[in-house]
């Protein structure tokens, strides 16, 4: 079995600075560590790992500091890793990034299982690991708290899907790709000999022409969307209390919902 994990760097701290002339993050420079939901997943790539014996890789796409995000999840526990590094690939909105994450897993190939963490805690967005399984064709299950079983000689895996009001049971054939929720596992500490067996770890880079990528595919100018302008909402205004008899303060709410209607 050949499992692939797709993670991302992000800012450590809310302070962010944004480039003014893309509307883009800004990451060079600043501290950053893996998106904490992507933990979630190399841990439950490393449990499969010890369960079932699989082959396991680690992919993000990134500046060339995304570097130490790759060697933190070798020395948890990852058999390899790949860093997606190029400078055209600078202001990929989510389908651009969902595009060229899922042209490297083409390229490493014959995988079993995709896992993503569910979101990045910078863009928010959850739409990267569903990007990824519609470029490749795949079918998928998102918030997924629980894989219960594997079958490696049927292809079939069942997992239970978090919902508001409880969870599903989901049966997906493989390969398939799922993004995880906390609720999945308690992700562990790198340990010593991890560390230093990452250390000495080669790590290839991969660029948009090793994908078959061109130019103009990735980028600001490949992304479909784009952010316009960047702004702090105002601030809103502070509420009314009322306050004596219940049937007065209903009437006089109704009456004031009553003329913001009209």
């Amino acid at each position: 079995m050949k499992i692939i994990v797709c993670i991302k760097q992000v800012p450590e701290t809310t302070e962010v600075k944004i480039n003014p002339e893309t509307n883009t993050l800004i990451r060079e420079g600043v501290a950053s560590i893996i998106n904490p939901f992507d933990m979630y997943a190399i841990e439950e790539a490393v449990r499969l790992k010890e369960r079932y014996s699989a082959h396991t890789f680690v992919i993000t796409m990134g500046p060339p500091q995304a570097e130490d995000a790759l060697r933190e999840a070798l020395s948890i526990g990852i058999d390899e890793a790949i860093h997606i590094s190029d400078k055209a690939f600078a202001g990929s909105d989510t389908w651009v990034t969902s595009l060229v994450l899922a042209k490297a897993i083409e390229r490493v190939g014959d995988y079993d299982l995709i896992i993503c963490g569910k979101q990045a805690s910078d863009g928010d967005t959850a739409q990267v690991g569903p990007g990824i399984a519609t470029h490749l064709n795949l079918p998928q299950a998102t918030y997924v708290r629980k894989i219960s079983s594997i079958d490696e000689k049927n292809k079939i895996m069942r997992v239970e899907r978090l919902l508001e009001d409880g969870y599903e049971i989901l049966e997906l054939f493989l390969p398939a790709l799922i993004t995880v929720v906390k609720e999945i596992n308690e992700p562990r500490l790198p340990s010593l000999r991890g560390k230093l067996r990452a250390k000495k770890q080669s790590i290839p880079i991969w660029m948009h022409t090793d994908l078959g990528l061109r130019e103009e595919e990735v980028g600001l100018s490949g992304s479909p969307t784009q952010v316009v302008r960047i702004f702090t909402p105002p601030s809103r205004p502070k509420g009314e209390i009322f306050e004596g008899d219940p049937e007065e303060c209903v009437n006089s709410l109704v009456e004031k919902l009553r003329i913001h209607i009209l």
